[in-house]
């Protein structure tokens, strides 16, 4: 059985020397295509960037930062709930319920940003 190593096409590696303002553009410029920097430069010098390139979705990434701090908020509240459990008070069931519920919405905003399908919508790896 061959290897995926063993299945590659392309073996030629070219190098390029860029300015540290040069390699922060590529990136820039390939992030907003959706492609990794190889194939984004493949798809500059001969208009394809092949069979085998992915297009990454693009991030959202005003709304990530949104969620980042709601997730601080999130993170306190279960904290605050696991700091009471451990004083050995009792947690009413629906304050846990709810802190479960906004974690799992949280979670499913931050796929969704990423382009990704949330948890539960038929995928397994959280690929979109």
């Amino acid at each position: 059985m061959t290897s995926g190593s063993d299945k590659r096409q392309r073996g030629e590696t070219v190098t390029v020397r860029l300015t540290k303002d040069e390699r922060a553009a590529l990136e820039t410029l390939s992030s907003r295509s959706g492609m990794a920097a190889g194939a984004f430069m493949r798809a500059a010098a001969f208009g394809d960037a092949g069979p085998r390139a992915r297009r990454r979705p693009t991030a959202d990434h005003r709304t990530l930062r949104q969620l980042l701090g709601e997730c601080g908020r999130i993170g306190n509240n279960i904290n605050q709930i696991a700091r009471r459990l451990n004083q050995g008070e009792t947690v009413p069931l629906p304050e846990i319920k709810e802190a479960l519920a906004a974690y799992r919405m949280i979670r499913d905003a931050i796929f969704t940003a990423l382009g990704m399908k949330p948890a539960g919508e038929g995928s397994d790896d959280h690929q979109g």
